[in-house]
């Protein structure tokens, strides 16, 4: 999980993810699916992805259907993140503004 306050900031957590995962598992990534979120078809994401041989996948933009596991485990670790932060008693502004998983 990785915490951002800006949707401009994907590409970026997405490079930091990837050397993380290519070297843990010893294998490149060759698919990405994603929604048709602005932020996943921004040229500057489409050009890392095609720079690097990643072919592209999209779903229908916010249709569970599409991608249903996904969908319900972002929205039970999300509600966990909440629960967390409820139970720390942590004033509200100490929040982070938005979550990608």
């Amino acid at each position: 999980m990785y915490i951002m306050s800006h949707k401009s900031e994907v590409r970026e957590i997405f490079v930091e993810w990837r050397r993380k995962i290519e070297l843990q598992t010893g294998r490149k990534i060759k698919i990405l699916r994603s929604d048709n979120g602005g932020e996943y078809k921004s040229d500057p994401f489409l050009q890392l992805c095609r720079d690097e041989g990643i072919e592209r996948h999209f779903t229908v933009r916010e249709t569970l259907q599409q991608n249903g596991m996904a969908e319900r485990f972002n929205h039970t670790l999300l509600e966990k993140i909440r629960c967390l932060l409820s139970n720390s008693r942590l004033n509200k502004s100490f929040w982070v503004a938005r979550v990608i998983l």
